[in-house]
């Protein structure tokens, strides 16, 4: 269909939320001029799953498309900067209790190579230090909470996330989106109307009103109101790949110094994260129900927290970790929780949220705004899920704590795919491809990067066993002290978050 001569183009978007209001502002930023329109319809009785979260750069992406400046939104939603992730306990090896995953700044095109030749010298058994966090200047803004904004003569570009409230954010999103055009309904739906070809015709609402519309999306959170109990699209667990399926989450004071990094902390059975905030520090412990009550859960965390006295009130949720089966089904886009949800390790969420809008908008519009390009489309989004599946299993599968069942079973887990089997074969030289090379026969550099890949390896100590040789000297190995004072140079352009 031909929205420019044939419409209005009606979408109706099923739920508010960061994911319905990001879905909202890009089909309206991005199709302006062309005959559509983009109503949000939302009950004022259903919230939000609305903790303190991160993010990753693909964020500031969204901002930079839909035209927010960050000083519009970030005061209102409480935000922070974010230049990587600390992981702490994840591993027991000497030297490497903890190491950090930062988001990439230009100036790391100095290193990268190095990075690789320490791993590289390493994983032969040479006595090197290849701890990634000498290697990258995120990692040392992080160490000195410095925020990733460089004075404007350091001409290097830093890629960074954020912190921040989801519910105000959300609240925000909506905000913008009602006045650049987008129709709001608050309405609570009983019933999604399908025609003879299956397609969804009508959403019908407690009081008996009706809306209906061309195509739909379904932000409805984990209940995947119209994907999943309309269509009846299937549900594919990850839950033999990750093992977590419940969080419990509380507030404390705000941090001082304010981080620029999201933390992640192993407890018995799961890990705990937290998020710094202008106004409190937001924290939660990701754990398995199968290893630990929720009682139980709550209990860590207050004592993590120096809470076990303190009548802040805990918030419980469960997790449904998987996706559906097809993202785009019929006339219907489920996108958000309703699509599925890869446990907040890595803070990917929003991001998924993203590929999956930016994904749809390009194979609909190619496809003449029809659903030419759907299978296609499926395909991409779902290796998306499950590239972002394996990067976070292999945090599990690496660990090397071994004072619970839930740790021990996670390291012996070996319910992996064969994409992540091969990297790992890789890194250990138990197959011919260097991880490199591996990545580049598998063609999933766009999901997460080499780099990435050895420094979730190398962050964890993760090296053959074997007795380790001198490094000879060589005029050709990366000299670290002069990166060192490199990296004190380059910071000498930030300043504290």
């Amino acid at each position: 269909m031909d929205v420019t001569n044939n419409g209005p183009f009606n979408f109706v978007i099923l739920g508010g939320g960061t994911a319905g209001w990001m879905c909202a502002l890009y089909f309206q930023n991005k199709w302006k001029g062309k005959n559509i329109a983009v109503t949000l319809v939302e009950s004022p009785q259903i919230g939000i799953v609305g903790v303190g979260e991160g993010s990753t750069p693909s964020l500031k992406n969204f901002f930079d498309d839909v035209e927010i400046d960050e000083s519009e939104w970030m005061k209102d939603c409480n935000a922070t900067y974010k230049v990587g992730i600390r992981f702490d306990g994840w591993s027991s090896a000497p030297g490497f209790e903890s190491y950090r995953h930062p988001f990439p700044n230009q100036v790391d095109g100095f290193s990268t190579e190095g990075f690789a030749q320490y791993c590289h010298m390493r994983r032969t058994f040479m006595d090197i230090n290849a701890h990634p966090d000498q290697f990258f200047l995120q990692s040392y803004l992080a160490e000195r909470n410095m925020a990733p904004l460089a004075a404007k003569s350091f001409p290097f570009t830093s890629y960074y996330g954020y912190h921040f409230d989801s519910a105000l954010l959300g609240k925000f999103l909506a905000k913008t989106a009602v006045k650049r055009g987008v129709e709001h309904v608050q309405a609570r739906v009983v019933s999604a109307k399908q025609g003879s070809d299956g397609n969804i015709q009508t959403l019908v609402f407690e009081n008996e009103g009706v809306i209906s519309a061309d195509f739909f999306i379904d932000c409805s959170g984990f209940i995947g109101y119209l994907v999943q109990k309309t269509l009846q699209v299937p549900f594919q667990s990850y839950k033999n790949n990750l093992f977590n399926d419940a969080a419990v989450v509380m507030p404390t004071d705000v941090a001082d110094p304010l981080r620029s990094e999201t933390i992640s902390t192993t407890l018995n059975n799961g890990w705990a994260w937290d998020i710094p905030l202008t106004n409190r520090t937001g924290n939660g412990y990701v754990y398995s129900s199968q290893y630990c009550s929720d009682d139980e859960a709550e209990t860590e965390l207050r004592e993590k927290l120096g809470l076990l006295d303190s009548d802040v009130e805990a918030r419980h949720l469960k997790m449904k970790v998987g996706r559906v089966e097809n993202h785009w089904v019929k006339n219907c886009l489920a996108i958000g929780l309703s699509q599925g949800f890869i446990e907040p390790l890595e803070a990917t969420a929003l991001h998924l949220v993203q590929v999956t809008i930016l994904e749809f908008m390009l194979n609909f519009e190619e496809g003449n705004f029809s659903a030419a390009n759907r299978d296609k489309f499926n395909t991409i989004v779902n290796r998306r899920f499950e590239r972002v599946r394996d990067y976070v299993v292999a945090h599990y599968r690496l660990n090397s704590r071994n004072d619970t069942d839930y740790w021990r079973d996670n390291a012996k887990n070996q319910n992996l795919s064969n994409s992540l089997v091969k990297l790992l074969q890789a890194w250990t030289g138990a197959i011919k491809n260097d991880i490199g090379e591996e990545i580049i026969q598998q063609n999933i550099g766009q999901h997460f990067s080499e780099v990435s890949w050895r420094i979730l390896f190398a962050g964890y100590g993760f090296f053959p066993e074997g007795n380790l040789k001198p490094v000879p000297k060589s005029d050709q190995l990366f000299d670290m002290n002069k990166h060192q004072e490199f990296l004190k140079c380059c910071a000498l352009n930030y300043k504290k978050q």
